[in-house]
């Protein structure tokens, strides 16, 4: 089955603030990883309890993505994000200002409630502006742009931490929330189609939603780049305990690890812009996405059998982590290709889920804490081996043939 495809050239100033503001995610995730231990000594809590700040980030990101969908698709894609980045920027400042874990928590899944907002109306306007194969390069160069976010974040953080303490890491991205927010205003049109203004209401919202639902290829896509990137969540949640405390990394050069995992991921999407237009964005995701799952796997094996070096968990993390590159933007291209009237609420819908599974995960990482690597090596295999099974099994139907590119 071919997709059709359809591009509207973005100018590069403007892929530069997408891709920033997509960013904002990563960038807000990843640069306190290394003063979790730092916090807890200063808040008195104990070992673990900074994940929970992570669970209700990704909350809010779950919670608030339900809310710009719709609204976006009704008012258009600037409005949302006014409102979600000056949100986004005020909850930074509350957490730098925060004392206890239990007021980080609350801060943080106020930043990830506005920061969604980037996330959402990003990817509607992508799907504004293309689909198909020309949507997955689109996509890909994002990526490219965005993931600079995970590969600098950390070396700056540690960076911060050490010189200024853990509370500048939370200033900045306040100071980037505003530069956002700026460059929203002045360099970003809107791509909304006033042909596709979808009536507001709660029937015409839950309608919408249920219509998603029932459409196989729509869930189908969301699921397998879902479970894939619950992973990488997990890895983001579990990595500073386990390279940190077990493996002895000092916390300035936790950020090396996770930046060249992040180089991967970039590497990775720019290999694949290049394969989609030879091969169809649905040829390479049924190939990538057993990348995860035997990397999963493997680290599981190893972890139970009493034998994981760090090498050895340094090219699983990488495998994991780059074949996202892959994943990602096909799976989202894939999901968003037949929706257009609704692009914001199908984009709501999918990030939702992304960030509903990592809650659930960062609950478990929580809880699960045995001092060892197994419970983030055992959540990372189950979740590459869903991303495979929803994808051999719910996608097949819409799988192009070899000779077609989508």
């Amino acid at each position: 089955m071919t997709q059709e495809t359809s591009s509207t050239p973005l100018p590069t100033r403007v892929v530069l603030l997408l891709g920033a503001m997509i960013g904002l995610g990563p960038l807000s995730i990843d640069m306190y990883l290394p003063s979790f231990p730092t916090i807890e000594r200063e808040f008195g809590a104990v070992s673990g309890s900074l994940q929970l700040t992570l669970a209700t980030y990704f909350v809010g990101l779950a919670a608030g993505q339900a809310f710009y969908g719709p609204i976006s698709d009704r008012f258009g894609r600037k409005p949302p994000l006014y409102f979600g980045l000056l949100l986004f920027l005020l909850a930074a400042v509350g957490c730098a200002l925060s004392s206890t874990v239990t007021q980080l928590a609350t801060f943080r899944l106020l930043q990830g409630l506005g920061g969604c907002a980037a996330m959402v109306v990003t990817m509607a306007i992508i799907r504004d502006c293309a689909t198909g194969a020309a949507a997955a390069r689109l996509f890909s160069r994002l990526i490219l742009v965005m993931g600079i976010a995970p590969i600098i974040a950390p070396l700056v953080g540690g960076w911060l931490l050490t010189q200024f303490g853990w509370r500048a890491i939370f200033f900045l991205l306040a100071s980037a929330g505003t530069l956002a927010l700026v460059g929203v205003h002045f360099l970003l049109k809107e791509t909304r189609d006033p042909a596709h203004v979808v009536p507001l209401s709660v029937p015409s919202v839950l309608r919408s939603y249920g219509q998603l639902l029932t459409d196989r290829s729509f869930v189908g896509y969301a699921l397998v780049g879902a479970t894939a990137l619950t992973g990488m969540f997990a890895y983001i949640a579990g990595s500073p305990f386990v390279l940190i405390e077990i493996y002895g990394v000092e916390a300035q050069n936790f950020g090396w690890f996770f930046g060249a995992n992040a180089a991967g991921f970039i590497l990775g999407s720019q290999i694949n812009g290049r394969l989609v237009g030879r091969f169809g964005a649905t040829r390479v995701l049924h190939r990538a996405v057993v990348i995860p799952a035997v990397a999963g796997v493997g680290l599981a094996g190893f972890a139970l059998a009493g034998w994981l070096p760090l090498y050895v968990l340094s090219i699983g993390f990488f495998a994991y982590v780059g074949s996202l590159g892959y994943i990602n933007p096909n799976s989202m291209a894939l999901a968003l290709a037949k929706q257009g009237h609704r692009a914001g609420t199908a984009s709501a819908l999918s990030g939702s889920a992304q960030f509903v599974f990592a809650t659930i995960v960062g609950v478990i990482m929580s809880a699960w804490h045995d001092g060892t690597a197994w419970p983030l090596a055992c959540v990372m295999a189950v979740c590459g081996v869903s991303a495979l099974v929803a994808e051999r099994v719910l996608t097949a139907p819409f799988r192009a043939p070899a000779t077609a590119t989508n």
